[in-house]
This record gives structure tokens, sequence and C-alpha cells, in this order.
């Protein structure tokens, strides 16, 4: 099975680097934590629904790859 996440999974949260990700073992209080943001509400839900339903279709194709095999 493979278990590499998808990009469309993890669209909401900010990809850390390496000097940020040792800044978190330090954060006791959380101040690090980024997200995604959007310019208003309806861009965000956009973008979330565009991101399901790209991930419903890698699943499918996965899927069908899989009994095609």
């Amino acid at each position: 099975m493979n278990t590499k996440l998808s990009p469309y999974t993890s669209m909401l949260f900010a990809r850390p680097s390496f000097i940020s990700g040792f800044a978190r073992v330090l954060d006791i209080g959380g101040t690090f934590n980024a997200y995604n943001q959007s310019a208003t509400p309806e861009e965000a839900d956009r973008r979330a629904i565009q991101s399901d339903w790209l991930a419903v279709g890698q699943d499918m194709w996965r899927a069908i790859e899989t009994v095609t095999k």
C-alpha cells in the first residue's frame, strides 16, 4: 500500500522549513502554528472543495489502476 500523502490532503497547512521545525520543538505555547490563508471565506471554501474533488479523483485513478493490474 502506498502511504505517500497527497498534496490535496494537506493544502491548509504550510510546509515548515527545517529551522521552523526545530523551533517548534522549543515552542511550548504553540505560537508557531501556521496555516495557508485565503483572502475571503468564499475563496477558502472554493479552494477546499476543489482540493477535496482532486483528492477524490486521485483516489479513483489509484483504484482503477489497482483493478486493471
